[in-house]
């Protein structure tokens, strides 16, 4: 039987306008009738029509609530509006770096590449039929839709009218591999459920030395604790890290994936990693357990990563750092040398002085992980990373929380290789003690003040935008609240103009750069329903070896008291205190 396409009537909804991540919103928003279809074919009436008619696919996502619901809409419009077939992870699984990987480097049966896909993820925000879901689309570099293509999807949605289904289609089971054949008024349409695995851990192959990490791995010395969140990096983790790599099974925890995240929050930070903090040493409670010598978690996607060794933390700007200075002896996909790297403009300038001692190309971009992929696309840089747990490289346009734990795992085994024997390990300590000694270290911490009155928080910007036209008045401030702070060399709102296609990116947050290589940044993050966050980035740099092991909020200190008093943030906010500190 031939399926039939029916156009449906439809009026628009407000809000749909997707971010630097797609859309994201309540699952009761999605659920709404009409709500996701649309946004999906608003889509596609915003892409050329060689990326939809004929064209191949991907849908899927990490697994959350109302996704499986998703997929089978989204397999139905796609075959209404031409295309020619769609690939779904099973179970409709797929990490957002491995829908990247797929669109890059995967060939069908019949030799077709796909030119975009669906992602069906809302990152590292909860899941569950109360709480959060998300759709994005990629294109076909493997990154995120630029501002052009989502200007034009949001454009599309407030004027939308109609949307083509094929509704006599039967629903396909996404949780068994192999191709499903339809017959359409165009001719064939094919889905084909594929294993979520393979493609990812191909391509990490080929990139780091497994057997290398191995040996590692199968060392009674080395201990390694991996935690998924119950996010989509659990159906991966078996795959690489017991299966590949020799890991004990126990060593995985929270490895099943589930559309609620277990109830949990899945964010790889020190606040909602828990129980991996607690058996990494972290928390006072356990003492008594030996932790084990290296720990690492994912968020929902698996995009973004955090890294701990035993009772220690390594904070993300240092862990992109570390990655550069030791990628080209380290990682065989960089041994012929780094074409470059970057950083986002909040992440702490540990990434900038690796840079310059190892005279490589270096950018700073606003956040958003585009900014990056245009650097890669045009062969520019290799490495890069931000703040907020997340790292990357140009092995695909999406950053990649499980290369870079196979990152550090090379690192660890490379500095391990004739030590394995030995007495005692390099340990994840050693590693970073030994990068401030030879680097300096960037003292580094994060104050968000969040549900801020939207008024009063534009008004802070706008004095502090008003203080930069004297730095006279500035280094007044500055030396009126500590004496034993650096001058302030220079202060700007930071802009950027791509290298690549010359666009201009303002307001991107407000910076005053002292002499002695510290930084204060101010930003104002989505003026949300609740108000808006202030995040207040302050970074004091020690270059004396012998002061880099201080305790970091005791060596911010002086320069925390300088932030507060510069910025006025009690007498605009009303906040004696930060809602959350990183």
């Amino acid at each position: 039987m031939v399926f039939k396409v029916s156009k449906v009537s439809t009026t628009p909804f407000d809000g749909q306008k997707p971010g630097t991540s797609g859309l994201r919103k309540k699952v009761k928003v999605f659920i709404q009738p009409h709500y996701l279809q649309n946004f999906v074919q608003s889509t596609f009436n915003a892409l050329t029509s060689e990326k939809v008619r004929g064209a191949t696919l991907v849908v899927s996502g990490d697994g959350r609530y109302y996704s499986k619901d998703a997929i089978q809409i989204i397999i139905k419009m796609s075959a209404a509006n031409g295309v020619r077939r769609v690939w779904v992870g099973q179970n409709g699984l797929l990490s957002t770096p491995a829908v990247s990987a797929v669109i890059r480097e995967r060939v069908g049966a019949d030799g077709s590449k796909a030119t975009g896909a669906f992602i069906l993820t809302a990152s590292h925000n909860p899941g569950g039929p109360h709480e959060d879901f998300g759709i994005k689309y990629n294109m076909e570099n493997g990154g995120p839709a630029p501002e052009a293509i989502t200007d034009k999807i949001f454009e599309n949605t407030k004027t939308i009218t109609e949307y083509l289904t094929a509704d006599d289609l039967p629903n396909v089971d996404i949780s068994a591999t192999g191709i499903r054949s339809f017959e359409g008024p165009e001719g064939q349409f094919d889905v084909e459920v594929f294993d979520s695995a393979s493609d990812y851990v191909k391509l990490m192959k080929s990139i780091f030395d497994f057997e290398l990490i191995r040996k590692l791995l199968s060392s009674p010395k080395f201990t390694f604790c991996y935690d998924a969140l119950h996010g989509v990096a659990g159906a991966y983790a078996n795959c690489i890290f017991v299966e590949e790599l020799g890991a004990q099974e126990s060593s995985l925890l929270n490895c099943v994936p589930k559309e609620d995240f277990g109830g949990g929050h899945p964010d790889p930070n020190l606040t909602y990693a828990k129980e991996l903090v607690a058996r990494m040493g972290l928390d006072k409670l356990n003492a008594e357990v030996e932790p084990p010598e290296f720990g690492a978690a994912a968020d929902g996607d698996a995009d973004r990563n955090m890294i701990l060794g035993k009772r220690f933390f390594v904070t993300p700007s240092d862990s992109v750092a570390i990655i550069a200075a030791n990628a080209v002896d380290a990682i065989p996909y960089f041994s012929s040398g780094l074409k470059g790297v970057a950083r986002s403009m909040p992440t702490s300038a540990a990434l900038d002085v690796v840079a310059k001692h190892l005279n490589l190309k270096f950018f700073e971009v606003p956040t958003g992980w585009k900014f990056f992929g245009n650097l890669m696309d045009a062969g520019m840089c290799s490495i890069c990373g931000e703040e907020s747990f997340g790292t990357g490289s140009d092995h695909i346009r999406e950053k990649d929380g499980i290369w870079a734990v196979l990152a550090w795992l090379s690192i660890l085994a490379y500095k391990n290789k004739d030590n394995l024997d030995g007495n005692k390990l390099v340990t994840v300590e050693d590693i970073v003690r030994q990068h401030w000694a030879s680097y300096g270290r960037h003292y580094y911490t994060r104050y968000d003040y969040e549900n801020v009155d939207a008024g009063a928080a534009k008004d802070l910007m706008a004095y502090l935008v008003k203080l930069q036209s004297s730095l006279d008045e500035i280094n007044a401030i500055v030396k009126g609240a500590r004496s034993d702070v650096s001058n302030v060399a220079s202060a700007d709102e930071f802009e950027y103009k791509d290298p690549v296609d010359g666009s201009i990116s303002k307001h991107q947050g407000i910076r005053f750069l002292f002499e002695d290589g510290s930084r204060l940044v101010f930003r104002l993050s989505g003026t949300g329903s609740e108000g808006a966050t202030i995040r207040l980035y302050i970074e004091q740099y020690e270059k004396d070896s012998s002061k880099t092991g201080r305790e970091s909020q005791e060596a911010l200190a002086p320069l925390v008291e300088v932030a507060l008093k510069l910025s006025k943030m009690q007498e605009f906010t009303g906040r004696s205190a930060p809602t959350v500190i990183t």
